[in-house]
């Protein structure tokens, strides 16, 4: 009996394309697109930037640090007339103003009291690289004074290669297991997470059907158990899930490195930790499909309470904002998202290199929740299975 169903089920599934198409056709457009558009969030484009300099002062020290800030950002533009109207509009992104006295200043082993280097941006930089601009300039005079007392008769010698940068050795710890932090490293667990769970909308739809054309009426009078109809509708979509995964991860494998983007690495995910994980995520989802398509009553309802409920989750569960960006308290709040408990079991086997024992606490978060929503469907489908 339960073959049978299930074979009815597949088959309804099969005829809703359309529907079946969006819940791998909507993920991977996400993940495609949010990993290209965010490429270099781990990578920081400051490099790239157009700028020019405005050296007002021609002295040894001020013409040293430029050449050093030359060497790392690459040259300058020649400064046009009217560079003012140019970072207005963003034609250039950044100018460094070396105003008169700066050599002076920099010769000078007391600190500085007054600007002697003004950096001006267009108006729609973005907050964290116009603070790392910053920075890196307040570092290069810092550095470009202890040069100059260096290099004071009687001062320790200035090795060609040496500079303030070697002293801190900064990187992003994966130890030997984990692959780079990359955009697509991220982007795929994320959407991936929320593909799965938008099955809710096309089982909801296939429920309601039943209901109204009398069918799920006809299958309880023959004397099939509530166990089996809702197990019936489960693992046609424990497998369009497990479908899922190997797609959008074949996306980031295989097609982010073709149009551009960095390929999702899979060294050093433990197997059995990322099976794990994707197999408690799989059946949260489905389990809470279930219980709202045990919910709802019309199509109209199945169209929106679903997908807004999707929405909503991936909001505070770190889909579509990272958790680590939020404020403390909606950093609280997004722990108690399933789609959070699935996107940390990811992340941890995908770039912290954990094991089984690492992901149990998430996995068994999605357990206990995928237990309370059958519960909570079988409860609802007695009620309006007919």
């Amino acid at each position: 009996m339960l073959a049978a169903l299930v074979k009815k089920e597949w088959l309804a599934l099969l005829r809703d394309l359309h529907g079946l198409a969006a819940m791998f056709v909507m993920p991977a457009l996400f993940i495609v697109v949010m990993s290209l558009a965010l490429k270099d969030i781990y990578s920081s484009p400051i490099g790239a930037l157009r700028y020019a300099v405005d050296a007002r002062d021609s002295g040894v020290q001020a013409t040293l640090l430029l050449q050093r800030w030359q060497r790392t950002h690459g040259a300058a533009l020649p400064l046009p007339q009217d560079w003012q109207g140019q970072l207005r509009s963003g034609r250039l992104q950044y100018v460094i103003v070396l105003e008169p006295g700066l050599s002076a200043e920099l010769d000078t082993p007391a600190l500085p009291t007054e600007p002697r280097i003004g950096l001006l941006t267009e108006p729609g930089i973005d907050g964290n690289l116009f603070n790392s601009l910053r920075a890196e300039l307040v570092g290069a005079g810092g550095e470009a004074k202890a040069r100059a007392a260096f290099s004071a008769p009687g001062g320790p010698d200035d090795a060609g290669t040496s500079s303030m940068a070697r002293l801190v050795k900064a990187e992003r710890y994966a130890g030997n297991v984990g692959p780079r932090p990359s955009a697509v490293q991220q982007n795929v667990p994320s959407w991936l997470v929320f593909g799965m769970f938008f099955v809710v909308a096309s089982l909801s739809t296939l429920l309601i059907q039943e209901r109204q054309s009398g069918a799920l009426g006809r299958l309880q009078a023959m004397g099939v158990s509530r166990v089996t109809l809702l197990a019936s509708k489960a693992l046609p979509y424990l497998g369009v899930n497990a479908l899922q995964a190997v797609v959008m991860l074949a996306v980031g494998v295989w097609l982010m490195p073709l149009i551009g983007g960095d390929a999702l690495s899979l060294r050093g995910a433990n197997v059995g930790a990322l099976l794990l994980s994707l197999a408690a995520i799989s059946v949260a989802a489905v389990s809470l499909a279930l219980a709202l398509a045990c919910l709802v009553r019309t199509h109209a309802q199945a169209a929106t309470v679903g997908p807004f409920l999707n929405v909503l989750m991936a909001a505070l569960g770190g889909i579509m904002v990272p958790a680590f960006v939020m404020p403390a308290f909606m950093q609280r709040v997004s722990a108690m998202s399933p789609m959070n408990w699935g996107l940390e079991a990811l992340l941890t086997v995908l770039l912290r290199g954990g094991g089984v024992a690492d992901v149990l606490p998430n996995v068994l978060r999605l357990a206990g929740f995928a237990v309370v929503m059958l519960l909570l469907a079988a409860l609802l489908f007695r009620r309006r299975a007919t």
